[in-house]
């Protein structure tokens, strides 16, 4: 196997470098510590194909949309040495997330390469440009580990998918699932937390559209909190030490993702590991340049979406 190892080295001096972070990432704005969650191991490591998206969503976490860079399209090159290195950390699985992954060029390659050693997932809204490139999947079927999709369905209503995503494009992403399931891929799929409604009753009604669709009924839903737009102000409670032993327990604080994963992200030509998926819109959470080197840092509880795991156990991670 190429380990990439002149990448990797120099992406070590490069961490070797300490980088300091602003007072918030210790101290609460009363002057409290803050919470932290220590990372016990590598289980899984996103890469970020970039914010370029066929769709622009205004609910977005990401602030994806056509032509978007806040972070760049990822690759090739730029992923394999992390795939590499993550294999010595004994990650258990790779997962792929982006604005829309299937924009970017190099991601069926990035693909390739990554099951020819682990389990994959890739976010995808399922929509055009997934099903134009759908034929170039066709031999990732017969690589040794799966590959599995998860797509953004945000209601079981079309009109109400449709106003944030656009006309037509929950048919469309139906028929980009039933191609990939018809096709022999497995599927999940991810929404908001709709206010007002049991669960049971939000079930039912997609598992109605799953029907007839022609998909399995019960294919897995992972629901989500608010998590607002990057850079957005949001009021949300400190999560301090105390808050981190009062409330959560070991066996609670292992289930945080930044407890067991991390995700790669390219800016300025240049790429370079963070917490977690949810937190790329403030530099603190830029842990190191190489995966060995931020598993070491205790990641700070101070951005909003923390609170928003500390209080849902609200997880991207379909490994735990």
């Amino acid at each position: 196997m190429n380990t990439g190892s002149g990448v990797l080295s120099s992406r070590r001096a490069q961490a070797e470098k300490p980088r300091l972070r602003s007072r918030d990432w210790y101290k609460t704005p009363d002057g409290e510590p803050r919470g932290f969650i220590r990372t016990h191991g590598l289980d899984e490591l996103w890469l970020h194909t970039g914010t370029a998206c066929n769709l622009s969503c205004p609910f977005c976490l990401e602030g994806s949309r056509p032509g978007d860079n806040r972070l760049q399209l990822m690759r090739f090159e730029d992923a394999r040495p992390y795939i590499e290195e993550a294999q010595t950390l004994g990650v258990s699985q790779f997962s792929l997330t982006g604005g829309e992954p299937f924009i970017n060029k190099d991601i069926v390659r990035i693909l390739e390469y990554a099951l020819r050693y682990r389990p994959c997932l890739v976010l995808t809204n399922a929509t055009e440009p997934l099903i134009r490139r759908i034929h170039q999947l066709q031999p990732l079927l017969d690589c040794e580990h799966e590959l599995h999709f998860r797509v953004s369905l945000d209601h079981f209503d079309a009109a109400e998918h449709d106003k944030g995503r656009g006309a037509g494009m929950f048919t469309l992403a139906l028929d980009g699932m039933r191609r990939l399931h018809d096709m022999g891929f497995s599927l999940s799929v991810a929404s908001q937390m709709l206010p007002n409604m049991s669960s049971d009753f939000v079930a039912s009604r997609f598992a109605e559209v799953f029907r007839a669709a022609g998909l399995p009924e019960n294919l897995r839903r992972i629901e989500f909190p608010e998590f607002y737009p990057p850079g957005a102000f949001v009021s949300a409670p400190q999560i301090t030490q105390s808050c981190m032993t009062e409330f959560q327990t070991e066996a609670t604080r292992r289930e945080f993702m930044c407890a067991f994963s991390r995700m790669v992200v390219k800016q300025n030509n240049r790429c370079s590991v963070y917490a977690c998926t949810l937190v790329d819109d403030d530099i603190d959470y830029a842990l190191a340049e190489t995966l060995t080197e931020s598993l070491k840092i205790p990641v700070s509880m101070k951005h909003h979406r923390c609170y928003s795991c500390f209080k849902y156990g609200a997880s991207c991670s379909e490994i735990k």
